[in-house]
């Protein structure tokens, strides 16, 4: 399952603040924009159960693929991971250094690396993809230290995170699995440098 059909099965959110001190979190309805798509919820619900019984028999927390990611390249910082169930379930993580970017697959299961390694340029990405990873230069948070927040303010286990861009702000969103359900924690980070420009 791609990252952005996860995303697109989310069926509620938390926000928190910027320190991660404090979360806010609240249920989405379910499809609120149209009811007459009532079949599509149903299918959602169902892939969202597949996904939330496979992430179950799994071993290796989120966190430790991150880790076990980033010892492969010293010095790398994860851009995004996510959690798949398209064969046996696994996590697919990007790590990047110095312009280069690594795809590596690890069995969730085990821990071990899947398959071959991709190893791409920054050139390669799209405009989006591209944004985000530079991005992660000036920010003093890591994608894991994200994950531990979105962890303990959804009282569950991440299955996936990454930086997205909304409304031209920048943060992290960490999918978690809390019960019977997926949660999309968003924390904004701070920039490296720069002060905010608002105080609460």
């Amino acid at each position: 399952m791609s990252k952005k059909h996860l995303f697109a099965l989310i069926v509620w959110s938390a926000a928190l603040a910027t320190t991660g001190a404090v979360a806010d979190v609240a249920q989405a309805p379910l499809d609120a924009d149209n009811s007459a798509t009532t079949a599509q919820s149903d299918n959602d619900e169902a892939a969202i159960g597949r996904v939330l019984e496979q992430f179950r028999t799994t071993r290796v927390p989120l966190s430790r693929a991150i880790a076990i990611a980033e010892h492969l390249h010293e010095g790398s910082k994860t851009a995004d991971i996510n959690f798949e169930i398209s064969g046996p379930p696994v996590y697919r993580v990007r790590t990047i250094r110095n312009g280069r970017i690594w795809e590596n697959v690890i069995d969730a299961k085990t821990g071990s690396i899947s398959g071959k390694e991709i190893a791409s340029s920054l050139k390669e990405l799209d405009r989006e993809d591209l944004a985000n990873i530079v991005a992660l230069k000036w920010i003093k948070q890591e994608l894991s230290d994200a994950v531990q927040v979105a962890e303990k303010a959804a009282d569950g286990s991440a299955l996936a995170g990454g930086l997205m861009r909304q409304d031209g702000r920048l943060s992290f969103v960490v999918v978690v699995a809390s019960g019977d359900h997926l949660k999309e924690v968003m924390l904004e980070p701070p920039k490296v440098g720069k002060q905010s420009s608002t105080r609460h």
